[in-house]
């Protein structure tokens, strides 16, 4: 019974990496390329940047770093709108380094605390969180896991890569301070901060994190072998703190092995291969199927499908960024923080859901018009 029951919480805790790696297996079986196919349809060198980074950003949570950061923002808050615009522009910037799921891993918690505390109600400012995390990811190769995978897919140039990234950043920027300020132009409540005080670890570790983290960032602009960052990564993190190991999210890395699994052996069927590539054949459909697939499978997966089958990789980059926006599965990191939010206390999930599908839709809608008549 235990058994079953842990099956099941498996199931509803990790539905798109159980669909991927089924996906993987049934195509593999099915289709049978061979291990040599199997072999190379995986992009190591993205799986490996993404456990870099993630191990790096719970090495940096474990010295208080990003607590310390955000415990020093709220302390210049003074009313509701001001605490909106400090924590929704602050995960908005630091989306663009720490990948936007754990950005809202790191703030939602300490948004409803603070809320809790202020006695204000955390459920737009979560989900306006939420929109700033899926949009200033856009902007940066390592913002985000398809980010990180199409800059490589597709060999940007560093300027080429942030003339478009960055056009979705600019115009989100005003869209998200238009909407805070409509939101909070009639009785802007006056809130008492907390004084409470986070000290970071400034010690060797540190500076070992830090050094690590410049290391990866100068990998995933290709200036240094992805292999020498990821064995350098693992011997920091066995010294100083070997522990860090089992607190990353693995699932991750799974799910994309499977999706690129998945696309790879698919992509020997000449049948699919052509239909596929009939149907991604110039930027505009290519535009609108990254944005309709990621509404159904989430922008990752959508990014790994449709990624073989085009060579609009401009079209492909932009659609799955705004395609982030919209259904709750858009984005997996939408779906973690609205359990953050349903699991606190005095939430209300229908409300949430509707409100969050209200403003995703209404600017999915505004932002991909914008994006597509400027690209």
């Amino acid at each position: 019974m235990n058994m079953k029951l842990n099956i099941l919480k498996f199931l509803k805790k990790e539905p798109v990496l159980i669909i991927a790696l089924l996906l993987g297996l049934i195509s593999a079986c099915v289709i049978r390329p061979g291990l040599n196919v199997i072999y190379s349809s995986i992009d190591y060198r993205t799986i490996s940047l993404l456990f870099c980074l993630m191990i790096l950003v719970k090495a940096f949570q474990d010295l208080n770093l990003l607590d310390w950061m955000a415990n020093s923002l709220l302390k210049i808050c003074k009313n509701d709108r001001t605490l909106y615009f400090v924590l929704v522009f602050f995960v908005f910037f630091i989306s663009m380094f720490v990948t936007n799921d754990v950005a809202l891993l790191t703030f939602v918690p300490i948004t409803l605390l603070v809320c809790s505390r202020a006695n204000l109600n955390a459920c737009n400012l979560i989900i306006f969180e939420t929109l700033a995390a899926n949009l200033g990811s856009c902007v940066t190769p390592m913002g985000n896991p398809q980010n990180l995978f199409l800059f490589s897919h597709y060999k940007f140039g560093v300027g080429d890569f942030f003339a478009n990234t960055l056009k979705i950043g600019i115009i989100s920027a005003f869209l998200l301070i238009g909407v805070i300020y409509t939101v909070t132009r009639k009785n802007v409540k006056q809130i008492e901060n907390d004084n409470n005080s986070v000290n970071v670890r400034l010690n060797w570790k540190f500076v070992l994190y830090l050094l690590d983290f410049i290391l990866t960032l100068f990998t995933v602009f290709h200036l240094v072998d992805y292999k020498i960052t990821l064995i350098i990564t693992i011997a920091v993190i066995a010294v100083c703190n070997f522990k860090l190991f089992v607190k990353i999210d693995y699932s991750l890395l799974f799910t994309f092995a499977g999706f690129f699994i998945f696309t790879g052996t698919i992509s020997t069927v000449e049948s699919f291969s052509n239909f596929l590539k009939s149907v991604l054949d110039n930027p505009l459909k290519t535009y609108i199927a990254g944005i309709l697939t990621s509404q159904i499978i989430s922008n990752v997966p959508a990014s790994l499908l449709l990624s073989g089958f085009t060579s609009n990789g401009k079209e492909l980059l932009l659609s799955v960024n705004v395609g982030g926006l919209g259904t709750l599965i858009a984005s997996m990191a939408s779906v973690i923080s609205f359990k953050l939010y349903n699991n606190s206390e005095n939430s209300n999930g229908k409300t949430y859901f509707l409100k969050f599908t209200g403003y995703n839709f209404s600017l999915l809608i505004i932002l991909a018009l914008i994006i597509w008549f400027i690209r």
